[in-house]
């Protein structure tokens, strides 16, 4: 396992001050957002790839967030986040990426009227972003979503069916611990999904809601989730998404990954 970080922390700050932190950041992997001031374009993706070269780092994106619903019941809303999508995994393609990362749609106020069509354009809008990677030669993987938001896959018990319903695709799963521990989840997952498990996000809470904050500033016993870890011989990134006490954290990361 090796430490990564998110640069979650600076997507409030102009995109120069993001190819300054890429420069200077003591880790092989980074994951970057296409999202608000760090939006991608051709221009912005070529300085990240010159960096992430020189300095031999690891890219993974995080999907575009505001506003994405890829299960709305409006079909003009759905195709057009599904464009801006399917456009993010191009140019993450573009830039290199080893992976794209993406939430599932979310339940509207007007789901129950219409049992499981939230849950069936979800499926749909996954197999149309895979068949995008593919033709792509990008991975994907999707990200277990927090409590209390009304997003459609929170729980392990909702990635079993996703998983049995989606059928055979490579899509992997990224554990976000942080979720995770909203719903009580954590070792549910690690325990169900050994093998889906490709990539993490890494944050603390106090079970309560998703604060991102620095790892140990929350109640997750995080000697058992490394030790979790371990035993399914989990060997890809432990990636930081804390938005504050960044150093601290991954001074903390380091010392369990030397010490459970």
């Amino acid at each position: 396992m090796k430490i990564g970080l998110s640069v979650l922390y600076c997507l409030g700050q102009p995109f120069a001050y993001l190819l300054r932190e890429l420069k200077k950041v003591e880790v092989e992997s980074v994951e970057i957002f296409d999202e608000g001031y760090h939006a991608f374009n051709g221009r912005r993706i070529r300085a990240v790839e010159k960096i992430a070269q020189k300095r031999g780092l690891q890219v993974t994106v995080h999907s575009p967030l505001a506003d994405v619903n890829i299960a709305s019941p409006i079909d003009a809303f759905r195709r057009a986040v599904l464009k801006r999508l399917k456009g993010s995994i191009i140019l993450s393609s573009q830039l290199g990426a080893r992976l794209w990362v993406f939430h599932p749609g979310l339940r509207t106020g007007i789901s129950h009227f219409y049992p499981d069509q939230d849950w069936n354009l979800n499926l749909r809008s996954v197999r149309e972003l895979n068949d995008t990677a593919e033709q792509c030669g990008m991975d994907i993987s999707i990200e277990n979503c927090p409590e209390p938001f009304p997003f459609l896959l929170k729980s392990a018990t909702d990635f079993s069916r996703f998983y049995e319903e989606l059928g055979e695709t490579d899509i992997g799963l990224t554990l976000d611990v942080g979720h995770a521990n909203t719903n009580n989840q954590i070792y549910e997952f690690i325990g169900k999904f050994p093998e889906r498990i490709v990539h993490t996000h890494l944050h603390d809470n106090h079970g309560d809601f998703d604060d991102h904050l620095g790892i140990g500033d929350g109640n997750i016993d995080w000697p058992r989730v490394i030790k979790a870890f371990k035993s399914i011989d989990y060997r890809g990134t432990l990636l930081i998404e804390s938005e504050k006490s960044i150093e601290e954290s991954m001074r903390k990361l380091e010392t369990l990954l030397e010490t459970v």
